[in-house]
């Protein structure tokens, strides 16, 4: 087969997943590892309802982060697939439509998501001074969400183009700053809760700085647009955008489901899934970088029509999902005093957080195996599938399983329902995708050696 001219699409495509998805999770576990430390620093102030404030936040913000999510997806696939044909200018004329899209679209999102914010914390169950204080941290940080869209792009593109250390520099850099200012601005300044939301403004403003430096700069992939050129480039990503954002947001709204049913046990609860949120993101962010990581690797070689190497990118991440997730949950399931201790849970929260580490965690060998078949969805041309299985697993099993577990286990049930449900979903959507990968390779092989027929 013929070799194509993106980086991807030549060397060892294990050697691609475990160097793109390492550098991305060093940028990714980074990022949730600040966020981690501004709920610890805030729990330092001994009150368990600024805890709660941060959990119920955290779970609205998770929707409109989520778009942001969803067009990355989207640009890593229709950016690579064009440096994989050796359609460079068309990239760079790409990067600049989606920047522009998404920062419009986040902005969109994130005031209307302001002028709700009271309605939907509670709807999420926040009541009384702990709604207030979520309020008022969603009130300070949510206007920054439109400038972390363009950080989002901006690590897209380079990770399209297979510069993980940029892109993973990126996160490291913004989340150093703020891990600086963070106790400053909470402590040093007296401002509490109000200075944990300054500083993931901070953080924002210079994520987006350093990918437009990266991108613009170093890598000269962006380019000058017209509106023809905006009307032409539009519609691919938002082929792909659309559909990748409604699986993005699938995510939380399982997340809200299960708050709002943790929400019944209380405050201490709250605040233990609020731990749990931490400890997921901090532990499998591996698996989060994953499935961006993989989307280059992906799009490149299905630009190229390398088929065969489609196929070994999708079976080499799965594999190195399962060792990962193995890893990081006997590292929580060792960890799990040390985390009670430190965040000073009580009780109930304590309950919650053993659910996860000891048994819940291993779900994830699914939910990454979910990830790695979106992944593949979203970049070879069949996006709305992503849509489907996150949708069936989030909006559909999600709510069954967690309430019935949490009539047996109390709130620990919906950690249990949950899990469960990602194990279903992830099986189903694994071996769809390995079908589909697989039939993609014969139909390959089959084109290559009827051409080379046809020459001979």
């Amino acid at each position: 087969m013929a070799e194509g001219s993106g980086r991807f699409t030549q060397g060892s495509t294990m050697g691609h997943v475990v160097r793109m998805t390492l550098t991305g999770a060093a940028g990714v576990t980074f990022m949730f590892l600040i966020d981690a430390a501004n709920l610890f620093w805030v729990s330092l102030l001994g009150v368990e309802r600024l805890m709660a404030a941060l959990g119920f936040s955290w779970m609205i913000q998770f929707f409109s982060v989520s778009f942001g999510m969803g067009m990355m997806a989207a640009v890593i696939a229709v950016v690579s697939r064009l440096i994989g044909q050796g359609a460079r200018e068309d990239a760079r004329r790409q990067t600049t439509v989606c920047a522009i899209s998404a920062f419009i679209l986040q902005a969109l999102v994130a005031g209307t998501t302001l002028y709700f914010r009271h309605d939907l914390l509670a709807l999420a169950g926040a009541k009384g001074e702990t709604a207030a204080l979520a309020a008022r941290y969603l009130m300070i940080s949510m206007p920054s969400l439109p400038f972390m869209a363009v950080g989002m792009v901006g690590s897209a593109v380079l990770r399209a183009e297979g510069d993980a250390w940029r892109a993973m520099s990126i996160t490291l850099t913004s989340g150093a700053v703020s891990m600086v200012i963070d106790p400053v601005l909470i402590f040093g300044l007296g401002l509490g809760l109000d200075g944990a939301a300054i500083a993931i403004v901070i953080a924002r403003l210079m994520s987006a700085s350093l990918s437009v430096y990266y991108v613009v700069k170093v890598h000269d992939l962006a380019g000058r647009i017209d509106l023809p050129d905006f009307k032409r480039l539009f519609v691919p990503f938002a082929w792909v955008a659309g559909p990748a954002i409604l699986t993005q947001l699938s995510t939380p709204f399982g997340n809200y489901i299960a708050t709002s049913v943790i929400a019944g046990y209380g405050d201490s609860a709250v605040a233990g899934w609020a731990v749990v949120s931490r400890l997921t993101v901090l532990t499998f962010g591996g698996l989060f970088a994953l499935s961006g990581a993989i989307g280059g690797i992906f799009g490149q070689n299905y630009g190229a029509g390398r088929f065969d190497r489609v196929k070994r990118t999708y079976r080499d991440a799965l594999v190195f999902c399962a060792i990962y997730t193995l890893i990081a949950w006997v590292m929580l399931a060792l960890a799990t005093g040390f985390v009670i201790r430190v965040f000073g849970l009580g009780v109930e929260a304590s309950e919650i957080v053993r659910a996860f580490t000891l048994l819940a965690a291993g779900g994830w060998i699914f939910t990454g195996a979910l990830f790695v078949a979106n992944s593949a969805f979203n970049s070879l041309g069949k996006p709305l599938w992503s849509t489907l299985f996150n949708w069936l697993r989030d909006g559909v099993i999600l709510w069954p399983l967690a309430v019935l577990f949490s009539t047996w286990f109390a709130a620990s049930g919906a950690i249990y329902g949950a899990a469960l449900s990602g194990v279903i979903v992830g099986t189903a959507a694994a071996l769809t995708g390995w079908f589909y990968v697989a039939r993609l390779d014969r139909a390959g092989q089959a084109a290559y050696l009827s051409a080379k027929g046809d020459n001979g």
